[in-house]
């Protein structure tokens, strides 16, 4: 269900399946921070402006287009039931690069308000898991992202 809302999404727009890979993995990202920003039960502000700027260095984004990926990431995240569907198309679309990157984006939105809560760690660590990262690279990317 959560894999058709976002092919309807990216349906919407009228362009190349590149494009379409870009866009899912963009949104994909974004709900996967947001997830670890309210993971601990209150996304402070920090980690909202963290999960913008992440998001505008990594995939060249205008305010606008991370205006509307958040939006469109957070109904995501709400209507999710569990990662694996976020892990899935990242399994799917991103490089091992691709997904250490997004470990070490996800550290650094926990970090953001400058404490770091076990459940932001439990999430970042299970979303490795899930994509077939080894422990070295979670520890790395923790490290990285420090």
């Amino acid at each position: 269900m959560l894999l058709e809302k976002l092919k309807s999404l990216l349906s919407d727009a009228a362009s190349p399946q590149v494009a379409h890979t870009d866009r899912a993995l963009e949104l994909t990202c974004a709900a996967l921070m947001y997830e670890v920003a309210r993971s601990d039960f209150a996304v402070e502000p920090a980690e909202q402006d963290a999960i913008g700027q992440l998001l505008a260095e990594a995939f060249a984004l205008s305010p606008e287009e991370v205006t509307e990926i958040t939006a469109h990431a957070i109904a995501q995240a709400d209507a999710a039931t569990c990662l694996f569907g976020f892990t899935r198309t990242l399994n799917e679309a991103a490089s091992v690069e691709q997904k250490r990157t997004l470990l070490k984006m996800m550290w650094r939105v926990a970090m953001a308000d400058n404490h770091l809560d076990r459940y932001e760690e439990h999430l970042i660590r299970k979303v490795a898991e899930l994509l077939y990262l080894p422990h070295t690279d979670f520890m790395s990317a923790k490290q990285q992202a420090l």
